[in-house]
């Protein structure tokens, strides 16, 4: 249920373009650091700072493109 919750918040954030960018700077910033700055040789690190790296590119490219459609109209499309 958590999960679900949790998913449903990002899907809700990645619509506000404004907000996207600013959470995936706020994301993607602390994973740069922890992956290239820190210092930090633990593999929880690592993998800590590649999901919030991915998921900070992710909001930011949402945030700058805008949301794609899930399906094409053939008949609009012509």
């Amino acid at each position: 249920m958590a999960l679900r919750r949790v998913r449903g918040a990002l899907l809700r954030l990645a619509r506000r373009r404004p907000m996207a960018i600013i959470a995936g700077l706020a994301l993607a910033a602390p994973a740069a650091w922890l992956e290239f700055g820190a210092g930090i040789d633990a593999w929880w690190a690592n993998g800590l700072a590649l999901v919030m790296g991915a998921t900070g590119v992710a909001l930011m490219w949402t945030g700058l493109t805008g949301l794609r459609a899930d399906w094409v109209d053939e008949e609009t499309e012509n």
